[in-house]
């Protein structure tokens, strides 16, 4: 299979010149193939899931969030004020993520509202901006594909990337969170830098990819970091070759950065240091980086190896030095100091930050889905570098990949981003081996390889193999699409929901108050209610959270005086719920295991009913805990 692994000579690191445009087949343009593959995508996104919709929201917690973020900022709040007033206690709480995606999707929300109800608006707004992602990310990765490749790659890759947006749930009708835009970021910045061409136009680019992606959340800091030490690798290696687009990179990266942190940062929290969001310490460290790099290139280029070596290596010691002063806690886990109960009864249970090791435990059908497509992807690349084939180009994507897969392995949330990026070496694997099986047409074992690497090259297709024998169609699309439900009742049995807008309308027209509710229950009260809740599944919300544990972990006549500290008004139970579950089971003499039996404390008030609801509502009434 030696030449399995050989493009013909001149196929690979292809850039199309504006005086060869014109001898391009149709199948060889890429904005013509990316608007087929997108239109395909798209189309097969909607007809899976628009006919049995039941919201237009996405089922993802952060996208109701996002939504309240967005209703808030429409209605009167400040730019720079990211206070969710109605979350928490007192005061509520400082929320981490950027008006970078508020504003575009308050934008659509405004223009829609130009032609039809404030309501289809909303609907038609928070619809479509994931679909925009679709052909963004087709682009971005057929353009990288191309530049290790060639056409027929640049092809392949874009079908891959067109199932890979149909099998996750980051591009559905409704996902309005970040993560899309942060996938279309990452790829965006490979792209930038398999430019074999070292264009300074180019990279510009990528560092304001770069600087945006700081800038929408810091998920995607060690790619970024990944991205930096690859643009600083190919400047040591190439010297003078490479100057100009490392000082485009470093320049555009310092430019952008402060542009975003003085854009989006309120005066008054110049100084603040946050380990999850866009503040002084990624601030700092982001332009010093930049500006280190863009000075070391426009000086030291011509120097020797050893050289530039050594000035990369003192420029990256001085970006580390500036994080162990100004940010050193960023340097380790955000979210260490979170309080044990939290870790044990929320964090532990959150899917997208489960480890491998936990992954093996609870999911391990899923576990090919998660991994096997990038580190094939990772074996790969390293087989190409050891054969020098296009060494360049896979070195950088195994750099990427490495992290990319690295940090899934410590939380699956990483997952998706090594698949992105495993399309890419992958593609050109594929189309070298699809030559060949049509080459020789009688070779079945050339064909069969064929298929079998295409395949391994589909993360749901492992999803398939690992679901399908036990769990069947609907287990493969809630494992492809992240879903896992929790309106069931302790026998896995259907129950109805505690999170949809049927579910909290019996405190609608209530009197606006503070309800106790478990985590997963806080978003969509914030949503269709205007009432306050203490808690929803936010890290920079201990207090809250806490409080509402604290609540359902203590006797009746303890949970009083948390009911009141919270100066709650109402407090609304989820049998079905998994937290309120273990609550009960940790703590049987607990006030949610006395609800459990209907054991009523005297200072909750039962409230009426809704049909179709999941959740059992109280009113707080001011009097002394009986204790049952």
């Amino acid at each position: 299979m030696t030449n399995a692994f050989h493009w013909p000579a001149g196929a690979g690191n292809v850039e199309t010149r504006q005086d060869e445009v014109e001898a391009l087949v149709w199948w060889q343009r890429l904005p013509l193939m990316a608007i087929v593959f997108s239109i395909l995508a798209v189309a097969v996104i909607l007809a899976l899931n628009i006919p049995n919709a039941r919201d237009y929201v996405g089922a993802d917690n952060d996208d109701g969030m996002r939504l309240v973020e967005v209703r808030d900022l429409l209605a009167g709040q400040g730019w720079f004020d990211m206070m969710q007033y109605r979350l928490g206690l007192n005061g509520g709480t400082l929320m981490h993520w950027s008006r970078v995606i508020d504003a575009p999707i308050a934008g659509l929300i405004l223009l829609f509202g130009l032609f039809t109800d404030a309501h289809r608006a909303e609907v038609l707004a928070v619809t479509i901006w994931p679909l925009l992602f679709v052909p963004l990310l087709i682009v971005a990765v057929g353009l990288g594909a191309r530049r290790l490749g060639g056409y027929a790659a640049m092809n392949i890759a874009m079908a891959l990337t067109g199932l890979l947006v149909i099998s996750t749930n980051k591009f559905l009708p409704g996902a309005i969170d970040h993560h899309n835009a942060q996938l279309v970021l990452v790829a965006g910045l490979a792209a930038v830098l398999l430019d074999s061409r070292y264009g300074a136009t180019n990279y510009a680019v990528g560092g304001v990819l770069a600087a945006i992606a700081i800038a929408i959340g810091a998920e995607t800091t060690p790619l970024i970091a990944a991205a930096c030490l690859g643009v600083t690798a190919l400047w040591v290696y190439h010297g003078s070759a490479f100057r100009p687009a490392a000082m485009a990179y470093g320049l555009a990266l310092a430019i952008a950065v402060s542009v975003l942190f003085f854009a989006t940062v309120p005066p008054s929290r110049y100084s603040a240091v946050t380990c999850d969001s866009l503040s002084l310490g990624f601030y700092a460290l982001a332009t010093l980086g930049g500006l280190g790099m863009a000075l070391t290139a426009r000086y030291g280029s011509e120097w020797t190896l050893k050289g530039r070596l050594a000035a990369a290596g003192a420029n990256g010691a001085v970006v580390l030095a500036a994080a162990v002063i100004i940010a050193p806690k960023c340097l380790g886990n955000p979210l260490a100091d979170l309080d044990p109960l939290l870790v044990t009864l929320w964090l532990d249970k959150i899917v997208e930050a489960q480890s491998i090791f936990s992954e093996i435990r609870s999911e391990p059908a899923t576990l090919g889905g998660f991994y096997a497509t990038g580190f094939f992807a990772i074996a790969v690349s390293v087989m190409r570098i050891l054969r020098d084939d296009r060494r360049e180009g896979h070195a950088v994507l195994l750099l990427l990949l490495l992290m990319a897969w690295g940090i899934a392995l410590v939380q699956v949330r990483g997952a998706v981003f090594a698949n992105m990026l495993a399309i890419v070496p992958l593609s050109l694997l594929i189309a070298e081996l699809r030559r060949i099986a049509n080459a020789e047409p009688q070779n079945i074992a050339a064909g069969a390889i064929f298929f079998a690497v295409t395949l391994a090259s589909v993360p749901s297709a492992w999803v398939v193999a690992g679901v399908a024998p036990t769990e069947g169609a609907k287990g493969i699309l809630n494992s492809i699409q992240g879903i896992r439900s929790t309106d069931t009742d302790e026998d896995g049995v259907a129950a109805p929901s505690c999170t949809t807008e049927t579910a909290v309308s019996g405190l609608v027209d209530l009197p606006a108050g503070v309800v106790v509710a478990s985590n997963s229950v806080g978003v969509p009260l914030l949503r269709f209610t205007n009432h306050s809740v203490l808690t929803a599944p936010y890290h920079r919300n201990q207090a809250g959270m806490l409080t509402e544990l604290h609540i359902g972990l203590a006797s009746a006549r303890e949970a009083m005086a948390f009911l009141r500290g919270s100066k709650a008004s109402y407090l609304a139970y989820c049998a079905t719920d998994t937290q309120t579950r273990e609550i009960t089971k940790l703590a049987p003499n607990g006030l949610y295991a006395d609800l459990a039996v209907n054991r009523l404390p005297s200072y909750l008030r039962p409230l009426p009913k809704v049909p179709g609801s999941g959740l059992r509502l109280f009113k707080v009434i001011e009097t002394e805990a009986s204790g049952g």
